[in-house]
């Protein structure tokens, strides 16, 4: 599959210390790609330098086919961004900010404003000055802006911050439907390992700076890594009599009151009957798979 963006060992030192370090990255046309990490890994700086708002300490970017210099104009033209809060005009209405946007990106097409902030469900906030929106509506004016001109690789640093549940869950459907029905590429970071796991095809895993790993999310479902999850006030108890009773040892306690089995050759209704017999509480046992959560902290544990 035709990548639209690369990155080749990209790098970024901060007064002698690498923020980035060597990151490749590769985000396939057409899909939504979530870069995950937690606060300070490393994503807005990466993705400053994807839109040129800082210079790559070493390294290279390759977009659209073309190495990103520092007058790469034209090019940065096709792409929609928000990168950390987006900033307006706070004495201009939403609709003037973004037919000001439209100006300045050269992008003149009938309705688009409209269109866009309807897409938002800003339309009956139009005219309404920007410095009286609140956080969340602030977000939200920031995407429209972003998704105004079509443009072919939309990149969102942390979109959902400021939204609450039902606006996430109208984020979400809009990105899919974007890519879905406009074809546009959507490179999105979050540390809400949630929000991606629902629409991203592939995701990459910074760390310290570092890209630990780029997967596709069928790659990380086609694992099918099952578990059985027993929950216990007596963990400790339960651990001894599954290692005694019926030789299990392929097991994690997870937090105080929750142990994941993931030897699943023994049936729940085993595992049950052995821990009745010998006087184990149990609150729950079901039969459970692997998350992008899970696969992510065993990605970054132990990782300096």
């Amino acid at each position: 599959m035709q990548n639209i963006l690369t990155t080749n060992k990209l790098t970024k030192k901060v007064k002698g210390k690498d923020i980035v370090s060597e990151v490749n990255m590769h985000i396939p046309k057409g899909q939504i790609y979530g870069f995950l990490g937690p606060n300070g890994a490393g994503k807005t700086t990466t993705m400053k330098m994807l839109t040129n708002l800082w210079k790559p300490t070493s390294g290279e970017i390759i977009l659209f086919g073309q190495k990103l210099m520092p007058d790469s104009y034209a090019v940065l033209k096709r792409m929609g961004s928000i990168i950390e809060f987006p900033t307006f005009y706070e004495n201009l209405s939403a609709k003037e900010n973004m037919k000001l946007h439209c100006e300045y990106m050269g992008y003149y097409s009938p309705n688009c404003v409209e269109q866009a902030l309807d897409m938002l469900h800003l339309s009956n906030a139009s005219d309404k000055k920007v410095k009286d929106f609140s956080l969340g509506m602030k977000q939200r004016l920031g995407i429209a802006r972003a998704i105004l001109t079509k443009p072919e690789l939309l990149i969102l640093d942390e979109p959902t911050n400021g939204l609450d549940p039902a606006g996430m869950k109208q984020i979400r459907d809009l990105l899919t439907m974007l890519c879905e029905e406009y074809g546009i590429t959507i490179l999105i970071s979050s540390h809400l390992l949630s929000e991606i796991e629902s629409i991203a095809h592939t995701i990459g895993v910074i760390h310290h700076g570092k890209m630990l790993k780029e997967i596709s999310m069928k790659e990380i479902s086609d694992m099918g890594l099952e578990y059985i999850e027993l929950t216990t006030p007596n963990v400790k108890q339960a651990a001894y009599t599954m290692e005694e009773k019926i030789n299990l040892h392929n097991f994690r306690i997870m937090e105080e009151h929750y142990i994941r089995i993931y030897d699943t050759k023994v049936s729940s209704q085993e595992l049950s009957r052995v821990l009745a017999d010998n006087h184990i509480a149990i609150e729950g046992l079901n039969m459970k798979s692997e998350s992008l959560e899970d696969y992510f902290i065993k990605l970054t544990e132990g990782v300096q």
